[in-house]
């Protein structure tokens, strides 16, 4: 029996010197890209090189199942591999010192290949967080391991070998977790430090009052329908759907846009002050996210502020491919590598594509984009909407494939017509009677004319239409129904301007987008 509580004991040293070298390694890998690049700590770039290579399903699982909280789940994730990895090598150099140090040098080495193979790796310095952290993780397993079970002991050394290894342990213990968690702390102020510019550049930001204002949102356009989303969408509660694990922090007194590439005779350079003394237009705008499923939440409407995108594109001598144009993609390059590609025809047609870089009154949040996204209305976020961009090329879609086409998303994504019930919700209760269902429908750059309900398996019925703002936006609906007790399914579809009906064929989100009539279920009481 003492025997087997030595070696359980020796275990449990084991599994917390392995957590605490993991623990070293990362508070020393964070130290270290706070000195390099915040973008490069082990777990962003462990996590991005995950996202890059998960398949296009896989990621519409995660964002269906955890929404904006997938980025979360990962690094959480990673971190309790990283943990039980750690609590395994620690057991193992008990009685293989060196074997275990390895180990967590190996860890290192894949951090720094996950780093080299990031889009938007700065050079080899991205590799040094994880190598250094491993290092450092590597000397503390190998002591730590070597206080618990040091050269020449056994399980019935209770005397001093025994007694004097474990406090030795504990002590050592002690300082490397002071000393760690020292270590983080520091990197995680040097971190907000070099953000710190980029804040005070997004405070100190005046935005310029828009030469070609957004015209006042209509009365009637917003229901007076309790459960329905509201006509414009405030920031805080406007989807985020990216891979960046961390929201990149620009400065904007730094940032640049170069424009480049196929059929530009004259390539330019534009900071953000160039572009704020611009003519700016103001609109109202309802962006939506190719992973929205039938009914669902990655969708909202905004009023942006910003430059006309071929207006800048003129002036680098761009000519749509109707024209005689060379280039028929334009390919958007953001600071995190993300790239995206848009037509350029629907970009110089004469909507209302833009740089924005302000959003509801307010210079863009961080997480959206600041200091300057590019959207394009009528199409899906992924080939439109890139955030912190930095970089456009004109060239073909024969030539390029974008991150999302790569992985087997469509080069061209025009919205569909979609219709969502906002309330009742699925598995509401309502009472016999006057029920209000209402809800939304969007069809962006076409416009809705009509929405029709259904109850069970009755006849199409047509609901009231909220008065439009334009046809880039969505557009509010209600429809008064006599409620009779008992379970109901409730059935909703829309029209857009072109006279298409929304389709009844589901479909799932890649690599279009979703297709489908979003249904509830109540019962009533």
């Amino acid at each position: 029996m003492s025997t087997f509580r030595n070696t359980l004991t020796r275990s449990s040293l084991g599994a917390l010197a392995g957590l605490l070298a993991g623990f070293t390694a990362l508070a020393v890998a964070e130290l270290t890209a706070s000195l390099v690049r915040p973008e490069a700590g082990p777990v962003t770039v462990v996590g991005g090189a995950v996202i890059d290579r998960t398949p296009a399903p896989v990621k519409d699982f995660a964002i269906r199942t955890f929404g904006e909280n997938d980025k979360i789940v990962l690094q959480l994730g990673i971190l309790v591999l990283l943990g039980l990895f750690a609590i395994a090598l620690g057991i193992l150099a008990l009685r293989h010192r060196r074997v275990g140090a390895a180990g967590v040098l190996l860890f290192g080495i894949v951090g720094s290949a996950a780093a080299l193979s990031r889009p938007d790796t700065a050079g080899v310095g991205d590799a040094l967080p994880s190598m250094a952290g491993a290092v450092a993780g590597a000397v503390v397993l190998y002591l730590l391991a070597g206080k618990a079970a040091p050269a020449g002991s056994s399980p019935r050394d209770e005397g001093a070998g025994g007694g004097w290894s474990r406090r030795g342990f504990l002590t050592t213990a002690a300082v490397t977790a002071a000393a760690a968690t020292g270590a983080g702390v520091l990197g995680r102020v040097l971190s907000q430090q070099r953000g710190q510019g980029a804040v005070t550049s997004r405070n100190d930001l005046v935005l310029p009052p828009p030469a070609s204002p957004a015209p006042p949102v209509p009365a009637g356009a917003q229901l007076k329908v309790p459960g329905i989303s509201a006509f414009t969408t405030p920031n805080r509660n406007f989807y985020r759907v990216d891979t960046a694990l961390v929201v990149p922090k620009v400065d904007a007194d730094t940032w640049r846009l170069k424009i480049h590439g196929k059929g530009v005779t004259r390539s330019r350079t534009y900071t953000l002050d160039d572009l704020l003394a611009r003519p700016a237009i103001e609109r109202d705008i309802t962006l939506t996210c190719v992973s929205n499923e039938v009914g669902g939440p990655y969708v909202g409407n905004a009023r942006w502020l910003g430059v006309r995108l071929s207006d800048l594109l003129a002036e680098c001598g761009v000519q749509p491919p109707s024209r005689g144009g060379k280039a028929d993609q334009l390919v958007a390059r953001s600071v995190d590598g993300m790239t995206l590609g848009s037509p350029v025809e629907d970009v110089m047609d004469g909507r209302d594509a833009m740089l924005a870089f302000g959003m509801n009154g307010e210079p863009l949040p961080f997480d959206h984009g600041f200091p300057v996204r590019m959207l394009v209305p009528g199409l899906y976020g992924y080939v439109s909407a890139c955030k912190w961009i930095e970089d456009i090329e004109l060239t073909t879609f024969d030539t390029y494939d974008p991150y999302w086409v790569k992985r087997k998303w469509a080069r061209k994504a025009p919205i569909k017509t979609q219709a969502r019930i906002d309330t009742p919700k699925p598995f509401a209760r309502p009472a016999a009677g006057s029920v209000t269902v209402a809800g939304v429908a969007w069809a962006q750059h076409r416009g809705i004319t009509r929405v029709q309900v259904r109850v069970d398996d009755g006849p199409w019925q047509d609901a009231d239409l909220a008065v439009q703002d334009t046809v880039d936006t969505w557009r509010q609906w209600s429809y008064r129904w006599q409620a009779a007790p008992g379970g109901h399914t409730l059935t909703v579809r829309a029209t857009d301007s072109t006279g298409q009906v929304q389709t009844e064929q589901r479909a799932r989100t890649v690599p279009d987008g979703a297709s489908g009539w979003h249904s509830v279920f109540v019962t009533v009481t």
